[in-house]
């Protein structure tokens, strides 16, 4: 046959095999198609012989049938006939793979690595025969030991796999099945169909972000899912998300971590590490969140529900912890990095002691090149294989720090991770502070995509809201989207995230009923935790059945998700605030796996109020632009955003404002020019208070929308109030009024 002519073949045997393929007989189609024609045509060019791509052993290494494997593709992966297994390491001389069955103390094999199977800094070993399904494995690393330089190899430590995509004995919460103190991985199949799933891509400005922990969620009976505590209970929970009307839910750390690092009784408790900050394993998802067991397919559940996410428009984002691990300091144990690469993977001091900028024990190198690559691997692994929408950044500083840990003017792996082709276009949000005393709070490297956790904002809008109102000038900066911290091609609307509470802290509620805080039944003596809560308790400290301070306390929760829905800049709640969830005063809930962290969803129907006019406020903020961003046109006369001291007479904003209004306006582009304004007046005074509109456009009236200290308790106006004969208002005391502009109906 001419060339031409096997050309022509391999072409018509192609188009066969696309036709069956969309007539879904594809592999059918492949075997007696193109692919046979390619076969026939791969010669030997020495013999003339076909040849047979299937991967084929060079060797036995104690019975078991290996040949060099696949060095680019780290971890264990499941190949036709095999698992290849790829590690790296700078300073071993020798590696070993071990291989138990499932649950035994005992390895059954001990494989180690061919010199020959070794390129570089990096072994790679097929092992062909195993049975998927039953067998664990760990590595072993031979090396130098010199503690004094950081160096700790020991022929005799089973190793996590860094890139393990499951952990075993992991899926009970509460309870590891940890073997001598070591963690073994497991192989996972990558069979996950996505179907027609796409990412939302919501825009930052557009954006509200809603924090939770996966387990308390939904852990507590009044729930009512049928899944408590899982990824299966969190999909049960999707109507209520599009309820509320949130766009993305922000999950406390799901990668694998175990909860028994440092558990213990305390009175009749068990305190556990609730959180998980304190990872294990990057690629590997928390298997105690499944609804069932996936033996060798963890992370199914998990990708079930971005899935089901998705597909109703909600963005996942991961809360994910690079600043430290669960290896604890130089008393901590050898699980993984530390058996590896010690003085690399950790930022360590010149006696070789570890660093402490996360204030958990040791400080993650993450600017070391090696590290660098390990976390954009990782991440572009969440991302690719769970998509994965975006990122929070636990103690993000610490990934600006050089490797003797000062701060870098422009840290690689920041600016790394803003242009990656595929972790770039995700959300990337920075915790921008560490717990060595760098504080980025609009100084965090930005390169136009990073976002930040507005610290400054919870912080000062925690003092005004209580009636601090000397900080009234950096508040209305605050409101107005902090154009002091961010500004050129770092905008507050898509650089500021906005929240007045999170999972570190008090809850939304708590901050108006405790003064301080009442961590006594975490163990430590009421010592952890924050005492800087800028909270006040409304006069009574804790529950109370005072009618008058139940009122106060209710206003002032109405205020604070007033302000932060019109407030520029990507606002977050906290998960319960919408309901009122308390802890009871604990601002520091990280061991606690019980009712004190656990959402109690009886509150939703004891303040369905609260939740109605929670979900109003965010649908409002929806409803007008000129809040989430600049708008193209200008409305009349009015500034697009500004904020003043409203009281007759007054103006500019002083350390006197106790009335504040802040106002936003603007013209939409479309056919139908849409003009826009909404004004909000904070009166953070313990007294009414007279404050003056501003004039608008001939032809329009405010109609106000909201009050949050409505005597006939309805807050929210399903039929604004027209302000027609006069531009005067009374605010009561420590109230908000929200106005929008509206053609005036003669």
């Amino acid at each position: 046959m001419e060339r031409t002519d096997a050309i022509r073949e391999l072409m018509e045997e192609k188009e066969l095999g696309a036709a069956a393929d969309s007539n879904g007989s594809a592999a059918s189609g492949k075997e007696n198609g193109f692919h046979k024609v390619i076969a026939k045509y791969r010669k030997d060019p020495g013999t003339g012989e076909a040849l047979n791509s299937e991967l084929k052993p060079t060797m036995v290494i104690k019975g078991f049938r290996v040949r060099p494997g696949y060095y680019d593709q780290p971890g264990a992966t499941v190949i036709p006939g095999g698992v290849n297994f790829t590690l790296h390491s700078h300073q071993a001389t020798e590696a070993q793979l071990v291989l138990y069955h499932r649950k035994q103390a005992r390895p059954f094999a001990v494989l180690p690595f061919p010199r020959t199977f070794r390129i570089g800094d990096t072994w790679s070993m097929i092992v062909f025969g195993l049975d998927i399904e039953d067998f664990e494995y760990c590595f072993r690393l031979d090396g130098p030991y010199d503690p004094s330089k950081g160096i700790l190899f020991n022929k005799e430590d089973d190793l996590l796999d860094p890139y393990a995509r499951a952990v075993v004995g992991q899926s009970y919460w509460g309870y590891s099945e940890k073997h001598k103190g070591f963690y073994r991985a497991r192989v996972v199949h990558n069979q996950y169909d996505w179907g027609s799933s796409t990412f939302p891509n919501t825009p930052m400005e557009d954006s509200i972000i809603y924090e939770m922990h996966v387990r308390g969620f939904t852990k507590d009976e009044s729930s009512g899912v049928k899944y408590p505590g899982t990824f299966a209970g969190v999909v049960e929970k999707i109507p209520y998300f599009k309820k509320l009307g949130i766009t993305a839910v922000e999950l406390m750390p799901i990668m694998e971590f175990d909860e028994t690092i440092n558990s213990r009784g305390f009175g009749n408790s068990m305190l556990y590490e609730y959180w998980g900050y304190n990872t294990v394993a990057f690629f590997a998802p928390n298997t105690s969140y499944a609804a069932s067991h996936e033996f060798n397919y963890e992370g199914t559940e998990l990708k079930n529900m971005v899935r089901a996410l998705h597909e109703n428009g909600i963005e996942v984002i991961m809360d994910v912890v690079f600043n430290h691990t669960a290896e604890g300091n130089e008393y901590g144990p050898i699980i993984s990095f530390k058996g590896f690469d010690n003085n690399i993977f950790y930022m360590l001091t010149p006696d070789a002691k570890y660093y402490n900028f996360s204030g958990c024990g040791n400080t993650v190198n993450c600017n070391h090149p090696l590290v660098r690559d390990f976390i954009v691997s990782c991440l572009r692994y969440w991302v690719t294989e769970y998509h994965i929408d975006g990122f929070r950044f636990d103690l993000a500083s610490i990934l600006g720090r050089n490797q003797d840990g000062t701060p870098m003017e422009n840290p690689p792996l920041i600016e790394l991770l803003a242009n990656d082709p595929i972790v770039g276009k995700t959300k990337l949000i920075a915790e921008a502070w560490d717990a060595g005393g760098l504080y980025q709070v609009g100084s965090f490297p930005n390169y136009g995509r990073w976002a930040e956790w507005n610290g400054s904002y919870r912080d000062c809008l925690r003092d005004y809201l209580k009636g601090n109102y000397w900080n009234a000038p950096e508040v209305a900066n605050r409101i107005l989207g902090s154009s002091d911290l961010y500004h050129g091609v770092s905008k507050g609307y898509t650089s500021s995230v906005n929240f007045l509470t999170c999972h570190d802290g008090f809850t939304l509620r708590d901050l108006y009923s405790y003064n301080t805080k009442h961590n006594e039944l975490n163990g430590w003596n009421n010592t952890d935790g924050s005492d800087d809560n800028r909270s006040w308790n409304c006069g009574v400290e804790g529950d109370t059945d005072n009618p008058d301070i139940l009122r106060l306390r209710g206003r002032l929760m109405r205020n604070a998700i007033a302000v932060l829905m019109v407030s520029r800049g990507t606002p977050m709640i906290l998960s319960g605030d919408e309901f009122c969830n308390t802890q009871y005063g604990n601002n520091n809930t990280y061991c606690q796996d019980n009712e004190i962290a656990w959402l109690n969803w009886t509150d939703l129907k004891t303040n369905r109020g609260f939740f109605d006019f929670t979900r109003r406020m965010i649908r409002f903020r929806r409803d007008h632009a000129c809040i989430r961003k600049d708008l193209y046109g200008q409305f009349g006369s009015l500034p697009r955003s500004s904020a003043w001291d409203a009281r007759p007479g007054h103006g500019s904003l002083t350390g006197d404002t106790s009335l504040m209004a802040v106002l936003f306006s603007g013209q939409a582009r479309g056919k139908k020019k849409a003009e826009d304004a909404v004004l909000m007046i904070i009166n953070t005074y313990w007294e009414k208070q007279r404050a003056v509109l501003p004039e608008l456009p001939k032809g329009y009236i405010w109609k106000l929308q909201v009050n949050t200290d409505d005597p006939e308790e309805e807050y929210w106006y399903k039929e604004p109030i027209p302000y027609r004969t006069s531009r005067e208002v009374d605010i009561d005391p420590r109230t908000v009024f929200i106005f929008v502009a509206a053609r005036e109906k003669i």
